[in-house]
């Protein structure tokens, strides 16, 4: 396998550093952070390319912060300067390596792998097996090895600055394991970690039909019994490579319809919207007048999260959730919203 160097000169140029300004800015989160940043924003990429040159970067302390959608879990957050736009710097030269080195059917931080098209592979695999073997890995990001996440590193990796940034980045969590959900890096290098799996499956088991997102992982065949043995090779590499655990193991029969991205599908080509996701999607809907006249969002950010969920229902056989949420109402009046009327949801979205 080629390991790569001569990296860190790639990092460290101020293009590399204003182009990870520019990704790390897109998330609205950081809009008056942000506004802040920009009068003096040459300046600091002046000061962050001379820390990263001079190996002066350290890791900020973490703010953590307790979050309930999609479930209860603890998220890591650290300041978007030096820490997101550094973080950005990195992954811009370093993703383009590791994503070479990813199976076809895993669909996590992966450009042109959203979640339709990871639907799309998913149903090509329903309609044409019998049986779908799901398995889940029980706390998945507080559980990533930190030893064994930097062997894989430097298996493809052999330029010393970007592998002293990660040890110092993964070491930031105390402990022998955690990668801290919230940075930018840590879905990559969860993806980077569940590659190994994936690896040892479609090469050592010559499995044909599997595909990932995260930390769930679904197999598929017509044959039952070759399946269970798959996975009890896919559960002992978890358990003794990855050093992790399994939370679900599941064996049924395609015909009651897979799970996978939020999405239920079926061999006859229906998919449905999860009940969970359906619940969330109302909810989300819901939040959208609240807290655009609170200013928590923005009217571009609030058409932009009603344009995702008519996207996510369209996707599905879901017209008359898509009716109940009124999305269209609810667009119209975002677009004419102008501080002072209240959008009437007695009815619809309460």
């Amino acid at each position: 396998m080629k390991r790569h160097g001569n990296l860190w000169d790639q990092i460290t140029t101020i293009e590399n550093i204003e182009l990870a300004y520019k990704k790390a800015k897109k998330r609205k989160v950081w809009r008056r952070t942000i506004k802040e940043f920009e009068k003096e924003k040459d300046i600091k990429f002046l000061e962050l390319q001379e820390m990263l040159v001079n190996h002066t970067y350290k890791t900020s302390p973490y703010r953590e912060k307790i979050i309930y959608e999609p479930k209860k879990r603890k998220i890591y957050i650290l300041p978007f300067y030096p820490d997101r736009i550094a973080q950005h710097a990195v992954m811009n030269i370093v993703a383009p390596i590791w994503n070479g080195m990813f199976i076809e059917d895993s669909y996590s931080c992966r450009e042109d792998k959203g979640p339709h098209a990871g639907s799309t592979k998913a149903m090509q695999f329903v309609r044409r097996n019998r049986f779908c073997l799901q398995c889940d890995v029980s706390k998945f990001y507080p559980s990533i090895h930190h030893a064994t996440l930097l062997k894989i590193i430097e298996r493809k990796i052999k330029d010393k600055d970007v592998l002293n940034f990660f040890e110092e980045l993964i070491r930031s969590m105390p402990g022998e394991t955690n990668v801290p959900i919230g940075n930018y890096t840590s879905q990559w290098l969860g993806n980077l970690y569940m590659n190994e799996l994936d690896q040892y499956l479609k090469h050592e088991h010559h499995v044909r039909d599997y595909i990932r997102y995260c930390d769930d992982f679904l197999l598929f065949s017509n044959n039952k019994a070759q399946l269970r043995e798959w996975g009890d090779a896919a559960e002992d590499f978890v358990n003794n490579t990855l050093h992790m655990k399994l939370s679900k193991k599941s064996l049924f029969h395609t015909s009651q319809g897979v799970d996978f991205l939020g999405y239920r599908h079926f061999p006859s080509g229906k998919i449905l919207v999860r009940k969970s996701t359906a619940k969330r999607q109302k909810q989300n809907a819901k939040e959208i007048p609240y807290k655009l006249a609170h200013e928590i969002i923005t009217k571009e950010k609030a058409l932009s999260k009603i344009g995702g969920i008519t996207g996510w229902l369209k996707w599905a056989n879901s017209y008359n959730l898509s009716n109940a949420l009124e999305l269209v109402r609810l667009k119209e009046w975002v677009t004419k919203y102008d501080g002072k009327e209240r959008f009437d949801d007695n009815e619809t979205l309460v």
